[in-house]
């Protein structure tokens, strides 16, 4: 755990110092006759107020200039009753009206500065009533924190300096989630610390509390930052761990128990007298640390009282601690949800290259139904996938990737863009009556430079040319998925090479600040912008062009989740395609190896005639044996060579061992054994057996 440097919050001027310092919480006390006596139990003890112009009297109250330093808050009327028409007292820092106790104005001073009171006197604002405000303003901040360090943060500012000069917080390491139980010892780890400085600086505007000199706990609170302790069973930690309620480190139990937590010999850094309170901080279900509040021995010593506060700031402090980690694990949970359902890497598709990005909408709202694919098909093409589920939840990320795994099985199948659509609606039906999203589906073909779009209420894409200009494609919108009883129809466009395909989802455009078709026309114009940086015959790199896109939102655009996919279509030119029909005839495998190896050589590849020609030979000869219709041969010159050969059998090929007195069978495993990668798509109308051979 990474150390965490003290802290220290500067009053602010006209504060008073020693309130700041930690005096101001102490058990009220009645002054009666000069000797302090303990307030009746069951109420907070008041001032006697005086009319304008009398002196206060009764039992408890005294005109001496020795009680009046104290002022009338120490004065307890027994007999006197309530008048009300007395006046409110004056505030601090507001002159005294005419005809008001010269005396007072001493005792302001001496609550100012902290200087004039006798050791061992009681210092002002130290009845009940103060405890329960200082305690409703400590868990106030407490409660504000909502991750882990937060809250431990507002613990240790909330009490130093008002309640003690020093505090240590102890935290499991690792903390338990919910009802899991550890496996191992229980350790308790340093998580940080907060101390009044040894100096205090005086250009603030206010006097500071004297120190006769720097405590030498101060030297020794710092090199406590890196401690481990580990608590063993059985031992005087545990039992004061498991007491719950705060002690004195006086008592027995704390002596023994501050060695274990504090390490051999730092006990002694721990002043005695009731001058630190151990403390453990239980959650909802078990204890997870501990805290240890400290005061300097030239301080007043904790009371009684004390150690009810003292609970009541470990209390809220644990459960806020245990609502922290519960809420972090479920962060966790939830963005590795998310991030599995989107693809880690986008597929190498020939004649295309992909970009995409994802933002959540907010860290408190990482959870979002966007999501974007890119599927490879057969013949070189390659599907193009973006949807949005409706919701940010938990079950909008689960809708989510059932939709996207259904579309990735119905894209294996090599359906049409309509009917892919058509099917995810059955889907999302059978999901539930309330489960909406929309999707736009696009399949490219590198070979025909076309593509084929179709939409389920989805936002148009966005197709940046060659030359600079952007246009929004005219799809038909169609209805979401989800509702049922509705036809999906698909458009067929031109996709020239060098052009720029951005799909997106409604987040990039839409928010509170801006219509959809707002955006979508601020969309293409940064993409027009952009593409004129880098000239007309130069499309922009599209990791740039993804950034520069993501630019455009405005600081209160971020209403909802943002998928992004960019596809740069570079096609395959028709001088590196050659396509024959075969008959399913005996002779089609030698015809097969004559045509490929003309097309070699006039690639200048003819190192790999060898190699084309044995496993053409082997596939053509598995779909002739079986096909009914004419068998297709296409050969394709890209970064690598890829062959591939259809027929109308829907049955795919399976890579098994053959036995030595089988005349057959090893077809596929020369193919195995010298192509690079090869593989096998069931197709509507058949398969598609193909092999990729390094150039």
């Amino acid at each position: 755990m990474t150390e965490h440097p003290t802290s220290y919050e500067r009053p602010q001027p006209g504060a008073d110092p020693a309130e700041a310092r930690g005096a101001l919480l102490r058990s009220p006390q009645v002054q009666t006759q000069g000797q302090p006596q303990p307030c009746p139990r069951g109420g907070t003890a008041l001032p006697a107020q005086a009319r304008a112009g009398e002196t206060p009297s009764g039992p408890g109250t005294s005109t001496s200039k020795e009680h009046s330093v104290n002022g009338p808050e120490h004065a307890q009327p027994t007999s006197a009753e309530p008048d009300p028409h007395r006046p409110r007292p004056t505030p601090e820092g507001i002159p005294p009206q005419p005809g008001a106790e010269p005396e007072r104005a001493v005792g302001s001073q001496e609550r100012r500065t902290g200087r004039g009171l006798q050791p061992g006197r009681p210092m002002p604002m130290r009845r009940d009533g103060d405890r329960l405000r200082f305690v409703g303003a400590a868990t106030r901040r407490i409660a504000r924190g909502i991750d882990l360090d937060e809250i431990v943060m507002g613990l240790c500012r909330a009490t130093v300096p008002t309640f003690s000069d020093a505090i240590l917080v102890y935290l499991r390491d690792p903390l338990p989630v919910g009802d899991e139980r550890p496996v191992g010892p229980v350790v308790l780890r340093l998580r940080r610390t907060d101390r009044i400085p040894e100096e205090r600086d005086t250009d603030g505007g206010f006097l500071p509390v004297p120190v006769p000199e720097p405590d030498p706990a101060d030297i020794g609170l710092a090199a406590l930052t890196a401690e481990l302790c580990e608590v063993r069973p059985g031992g005087a930690l545990n039992e004061v761990l498991r007491g719950v309620r705060p002690v004195f480190a006086d008592s027995p139990a704390a002596r023994a128990a501050l060695p274990e937590l504090l390490g051999e010999g730092n006990e002694s850094l721990v002043p005695g007298a009731q001058h630190a309170i151990l403390a453990p901080l239980r959650g909802r279900r078990r204890v997870i640390g501990a805290a240890l509040f400290l005061r300097r021995p030239e301080r007043l010593a904790f009371e009684a009282d004390d150690l009810l506060v003292a609970a009541q700031l470990a209390t809220h402090s644990a459960l806020g601690i245990d609502k922290a980690v519960l809420y972090g694990r479920e962060a966790y949970i939830a963005d590795e949800l998310q991030r599995t359902m989107l693809p880690e890497n986008l597929p190498t598709a020939t004649g295309v290259r992909l970009a995409s990005r994802y933002l959540p909408a907010a860290e408190t709202a990482r959870v979002g139904g966007d999501w974007y694919d890119a599927i490879p098909l057969p013949g070189s093409r390659v599907a193009l996938v973006v949807g949005d589920v409706m919701g940010h939840s938990m079950t909008s990320a689960a809708i989510m990737g059932q939709l996207r795994t259904t579309a990735q099985t119905l894209a294996g199948l090599d359906l049409p863009p309509q009917e892919v659509l058509h099917h995810l609606d059955e889907q999302a039906q059978r999901l539930g009556s309330d489960r909406m999203a929309t999707c736009l589906y696009a399949v490219y073909d590198p070979v025909s430079h076309r593509i084929t779009i179709a939409n389920a209420g989805h936002p148009p894409p966005v197709l940046l040319h060659l030359g600079g200009h952007a246009e929004v494609l005219r799809v038909p919108a169609g209805a979401p998925i989800g509702v049922g009883g509705v036809d999906f129809e698909a458009v067929e466009l031109d996709a020239p090479a060098g052009a720029t395909l951005l799909l997106y989802t409604d987040g990039l455009v839409e928010s509170r600040l801006r219509d959809v078709w707002t955006g979508i026309e601020q969309l293409r114009e940064k993409l027009a912008a952009t593409a004129q940086l880098t000239g007309p015959d130069h499309p922009p790199p599209l990791e740039a062009l993804c950034d520069e896109v993501l630019d455009m939102l405005g600081p209160g655009d971020r209403d909802d989740d943002i998928a992004l996919l960019a596809a740069r279509f570079d096609g395959i030119a028709p001088s590196d395609v050659a396509y024959w029909f075969l008959e399913p005839e005996d002779a089609a495998p030698g015809r097969a190896r004559r045509l490929a190896r003309r097309a070699l050589a006039r690639w200048g590849l003819e190192e790999l005639t060898d190699s084309v020609e044995l496993l053409v030979s082997e596939v053509v000869t598995n779909a002739v044996r079986y096909a009914s219709r004419p068998v297709t041969l296409r050969l394709l010159r890209t970064d690598v060579l890829r062959c591939e050969v259809g027929d109308d059998v829907p049955q795919l090929p399976r890579l098994r061992q053959a036995r030595a007195t089988d005349e057959g069978g090893r077809g596929l495993y020369l193919v195995n054994r010298l192509a690079r990668r090869w593989g096998a798509t069931r197709l509507s109308t058949g398969k598609v057996v193909w092999f990729e051979l390094n150039r």
